[in-house]
């Protein structure tokens, strides 16, 4: 009758224990990625943005049908810098200057 009994106690330990992992490890990072998918569908021509690498730049134009952005990074000797980069490259959208993750 032993063993049914601390079986019992050990089941008692695990699943507060994975709750608790789940709340503080997985669920805020579901938040995050949603909250990520929500700005990566929300972007438009003029947006500026961050990419993964750190270039930052200006949304010329959006090809939702392959996810690629056209990407103004600045000039040299008056020529637009423009970068062809993959939606999925984005990770923060900036705004009067500040980073912004999602929104």
């Amino acid at each position: 009758m032993a063993e049914g009994g601390s079986l019992m106690s050990l089941l008692f330990m695990i699943v507060p224990l994975i709750l608790i992992m789940y709340f503080l490890m997985f669920r805020p990072e579901q938040k995050r990625r949603k909250k990520h998918q929500n700005m990566l569908e929300n972007l438009s021509k003029g947006d500026e943005i961050v990419t993964n690498g750190g270039l930052h730049g200006k949304i010329l134009g959006l090809n939702n049908d392959k996810k690629f952005i056209l990407l103004s990074i600045g000039e040299i000797n008056n020529q637009e810098v423009k970068v062809q980069i993959s939606l999925s490259a984005v990770a923060f959208l900036k705004k009067g200057g500040e980073l912004i993750e999602g929104e």
